[in-house]
Formats: C-alpha cells, structure tokens, sequence
C-alpha cells in the first residue's frame, strides 16, 4: 500500500472535506426528525467516542467517572538497557452534565506520570440545534485522523499509543474553539457524521524545539487555551461514513498557519503553513476486529533551515485483534482472551538530500504482538512485547531495541 500516493496532495483532502461538508448541510437541515433522533442515540461511530463512556449512566443527572492507566517497562537497545521501570501514565477525571434539553456539557481533567503533568484536556459545551446539527464550543479535540477522539487507553489492547499519532500527528491534541457536528443516516445501515471546528492552533515550536527535528507534537504551546499567537485561526474537518457489517471509514484535515509572523500588527516574518490529512478505518471479518490510520504531514519551512528538518511526513498503523476464548473468569460472565498485533511505521523526514540525491531516512518500523484479558468491557489487562527499527537521518545500520510491556486500563 502507497500512502503517499493516497494521502497526496494534501490541498485535495482539503477540498473534498470542506465540498462534502457544503453538501452535506442541506441534508442536515431537513432530515427527518425520527430517524435522526435514532442517530444521535447511536454512538458507535468515532465521533460518538466522546459520549460513550461507560459513567455516563443516564442523562438526567451529573455524572462523574474517568479512568487510570498503569504500565511496567522493560526494553533492550543494541545491548543497553536502563533496567524494569513502573509508572501511573495516566488518571483522568471525566464529569458530564445535562444543563437543559439539548444542552449538555463534558469536561476531562488528565493526570500524566503520576502528578508530572496537569492539564484540562476538554470542557466542551454541546447545543443541539437540530435533530442533526450541534454546536460545539470550549477545549475541544480537533478531528485530526480517529484516535486524538477516541483515545482512552481502556478502549485499546495495546500499552502505548500507535506512534503515527503521538509522532507524526500531535495526538492527543486539545484546543480552545467552536464548530458544528452531527450526523444523519443516509440509509438504514449506514450513519454519515461530520466535525468542523475553528481554534487557535499549533505554534512555532514545531520547528523551534529541542527535538532538533519538525515536530508537530512540540507545536503545542503553554498558553494555547488562552490565545491565538498569530492571529490566524486552524481550521480542521473529519467525515466518517460507517456501515453497520461493513465497518467505518473517517478522512480528516487539518490546516493552519502555525509560526508568529506579525507583531502588534507588524509583519516580521512569512506566514508559514502546517496541513495534515488522515485516513481512518475499522472493521471486523468474522471475529477479527481490524482498525488503523494512515497520515501525512506538510509543513513549510524556512529556508535557512537544512534537511535536517522534514517538511514532509507520513506514516500509519493497523491493529489487528482476535478473541481466543470468552469465557466466565475472575468472577465475570464474560470475560475475554484476546491475541493482538499492531504493525506501524513513521517516517519524520520524507523526500531527499538535495547534495547527494540518497534518501532522508529518520524512520522507525515497529511491531507489537500481545495478549490482553477483559474481565469485561470497561477493564482490561495487556502483556506486549514491542519490537522496533529506528534508521538515522543517514541512513546508518539501524537501532534495534525490544522489550516487554505489562499494563492495566479501566473505566471508572
């Protein structure tokens, strides 16, 4: 599979997001009351990951829910190692509030590394305008690709977060903005949801990091949910169309200038842009269940910065999940086995030396073979053993380190 040549050019994702939402809003407007009530119930799509928590027990009163994550650690690299490590990645604290028919709120504060880090990662509020149509406004999670909204670690197999979306794409990204999202059933088996939003966006840190590399992750500023730094809002869009045997499939963009280009008013700088598009799908042949995402990244540069940094990336993964036994165990009714594999590559700097015509590498390959027990939907325990190949901006014998991960995620 090409992704260059699905995701390429990245004005084309653009176009055929915003012309899809442009048609897309008459329909909104006039579908029928009945079964767009039954599609805002249904939240088995991406978009309904938000809502679909399991604390949220009933919408006539405040909720209050969330969830911990924990891991061990213990990786070999070329011979090295730094020994066995334990950490509490995450504890989030969710809390929902039905204010009044048709308006509700949610909001998510996040624990990382034990207390290292404290952030408020969303505080939304949702007033539906129709049936079909809500507006959306607050910190929020922009639609790039499908796992910066439905990225719960209890809701995946795997101990760390697919390297496409924390490396290439700055998941999980949040943002100060507004928009509008919904979703119509354009037929009894299929369900079409959209999201737009406008926000502030990514900073100069995307190339001014300590990274020395782009780096769309190191783009998210301290002072983002206070202020736009340049003035020039990010506009992103998702559309996912799902089907009810056949599975789900979301393309995304993003755009924005991202770099302070004027001061008081003052241009001091070229404005310069960063865009990235995703493709997102799920399905399930049989008992297999099969999802992942495939993204790619432009970035403008400057022109005094070398090769070094890419102003072009991609990269993508698949997990594939496979029950082995669901049986009554630890208690449980149904309890479930599962055997998982994650296949995943990431390239930071895609194109060529412009001296030597040799390709940029700095890319890692990677796969992840595991097991994970659920004693039901909310819980689940993971054993990985992750595998990677990282390669150099030159191209030198690759890095090889492996090693063994144990990790528990649940619901609250």
């Amino acid at each position: 599979m090409n992704v260059a040549a699905m995701l390429q050019p990245l004005h084309l994702a653009r176009a055929f997001a915003l012309g899809m939402l442009a048609t897309l809003l008459p329909v909104v407007l006039s579908a029928q009351s009945d079964s767009t009530r039954r599609a805002i119930r249904d939240t088995a799509t991406v978009q309904g990951s938000i809502y679909s928590r399991p604390f949220i027990a009933t919408t006539s009163r405040v909720s209050l829910g969330g969830y911990a994550e924990g891991n061990t650690n213990y990786f070999v690299e070329d011979g090295l190692t730094d020994g066995f490590s334990m950490e509490l990645r995450r504890f989030n604290i969710f809390l929902y509030a039905p204010i009044a028919t048709r308006v509700r709120f949610f909001t998510e504060l996040e624990f990382e590394h034990g207390t290292e880090e404290i952030a408020l990662e969303t505080a939304q509020l949702d007033l539906q305008l129709t049936p079909a149509l809500t507006a959306r406004m607050g910190i929020v999670l922009p639609p790039i690709g499908a796992f910066n909204q439905n990225h719960d670690s209890p809701r995946w197999e795997f101990v760390d977060r697919p390297l496409v979306s924390t490396r290439i794409l700055p998941a999980t990204l949040s943002d100060v903005g507004f928009g509008l999202v919904g979703r119509v059933r354009p037929g009894r088996r299929t369900t079409l949801t959209y999201d737009a939003y406008i926000t502030n966006g990514l900073g100069d840190g995307i190339i001014d990091n300590a990274e020395g590399r782009t780096s769309l992750a190191a783009g998210k500023r301290d002072e983002q949910f206070a202020e736009d730094n340049n003035g020039s809002p990010a506009v992103s869009a998702r559309l996912g169309l799902q089907h009810r045997v056949l599975g789900e499939l979301g393309v995304s963009y993003y755009g924005a200038i991202y770099n302070r280009y004027r001061v008081d008013g003052i241009q001091v700088d070229d404005a310069r842009r960063v865009t990235m598009a995703a493709v997102d799908f799920s399905t399930a042949i049989g008992r297999v269940t099969i999802r992942g995402e495939l993204a790619q990244v432009g970035v403008q540069l400057p022109s005094s910065l070398n090769e070094v940094f890419g102003a072009r990336q991609r990269g993508g993964h698949v997990d594939v999940v496979l029950p082995l036994l669901q049986r009554r165990m630890l208690g449980q009714p149904n309890a479930t086995l599962n055997l998982a594999f994650r296949a995943e590559y990431i390239d930071h700097n895609v194109g060529r030396f412009s001296s030597t015509g040799a390709p940029i590498r700095d890319d890692v390959l990677a796969w992840v073979p595991g097991v994970s027990l659920r004693p039901n939907a909310s819980t689940v325990i993971k054993l990985n053993y992750r595998r990677h190949r990282t390669r150099d901006i030159l191209g030198n014998p690759a890095a090889r380190m492996g090693g063994y991960q144990v990790g528990f995620a649940t619901y609250f």
